[in-house]
């Protein structure tokens, strides 16, 4: 796994159970530019930062996944743990609502495109 990443990309932590889904969104975010770090679920992302929390700008997760917390419960663990990290939650089944998501995170609703959330992703960036 990179570390200390030298330049001034963006790293997004993608979480996301289905593989397909993940490596798509994967490949459309290191398209538009960002360097991503992939977890298949919460466990996965949060031993993930806590190797390189520093280095990542935007934790960009499923709500539903299994292990021991849903991608809400991840959310605020990181917005509680991590500040500096922006939120941007995605779902095909729940719709949220500003003040649902933690830290003025924000929702995209599966299916998405992938402009949409390199947007979201990149209004994130510049706005934390």
């Amino acid at each position: 796994m990179m570390n200390n990443y030298s330049d001034d990309t963006p790293v997004v932590l993608l979480v996301e159970d289905e593989l397909l889904v993940r490596m798509a969104a994967a490949d459309d975010l290191q398209d538009a530019g960002f360097h991503v770090l992939e977890a298949a679920n919460a466990d996965v992302a949060l031993a993930v930062l806590e190797i390189c929390s520093n280095d990542v700008q935007v934790l960009f997760t499923d709500i539903d996944m299994p292990g021991s917390m849903n991608g809400l419960d991840l959310a605020e663990n990181v917005q509680q743990r991590w500040p500096h990290i922006s939120l941007l939650i995605s779902s095909a089944y729940h719709k949220l609502r500003p003040g649902q998501i933690p830290d003025e995170g924000r929702f995209v609703p599966k299916p998405y495109s992938s402009e949409d959330v390199v947007q979201h992703i990149r209004e994130l960036v510049t706005s934390h």
